[in-house]
């Protein structure tokens, strides 16, 4: 059973170092100031968001934080059975996105919970984002994608 859990955990492991790493250095690199690499369409940024994946819910951070743990455990717990490769690496970016943002809000703030995750990618008009936000959207992508290839091929 373990070497089920094993690729999910190693995916969520590197999305959970990976946005740590990039939220680190966007809080030191872009904390006096924004960096535009493509005038209009993209832009690295340094912001504190209080609410959920592109700046959603502001006023919902620590419902939020309780949700990713159960999110997390849920997934976790649907591991427990066989499962499609893809399936496996979503679940995988499910839980590193969800841990990567928690990690936050346990760590930068005065509270249980209360922290503000760090968004750095400004992309056109998609509201500041992170990794673990990244993550968690391409999951849902895969997700989708496994969906209807599971239903064309019924």
């Amino acid at each position: 059973m373990t070497r089920r859990y094993l690729p999910s955990l190693a995916i969520a492991v590197i999305v959970v170092a990976l946005d740590a790493l990039t939220k680190r250095w966007a809080q030191t690199a872009f904390a006096d100031g924004d960096l535009i690499l493509i005038p209009g369409f993209l832009g690295l940024t340094f912001v504190e968001n209080p609410g959920a994946a592109f700046s959603l819910f502001p006023d919902f951070g620590q419902v939020l934080g309780v949700a990713a743990i159960l999110v997390t455990g849920i997934v976790l717990w649907s591991l427990r059975r066989p499962r499609p490769g893809i399936e496996v690496a979503a679940f995988g970016l499910v839980i590193g996105g969800a841990l990567g943002n928690l990690v936050d809000r346990v760590t930068r703030g005065d509270g249980l919970l209360d922290g503000k995750v760090v968004d750095w990618v400004n992309l056109w008009w998609i509201p500041t984002f992170n990794v673990a936000d990244a993550a968690v959207t391409v999951a849902v992508f895969l997700l989708l994608m496994q969906a209807w290839r599971t239903r064309e091929s019924s």
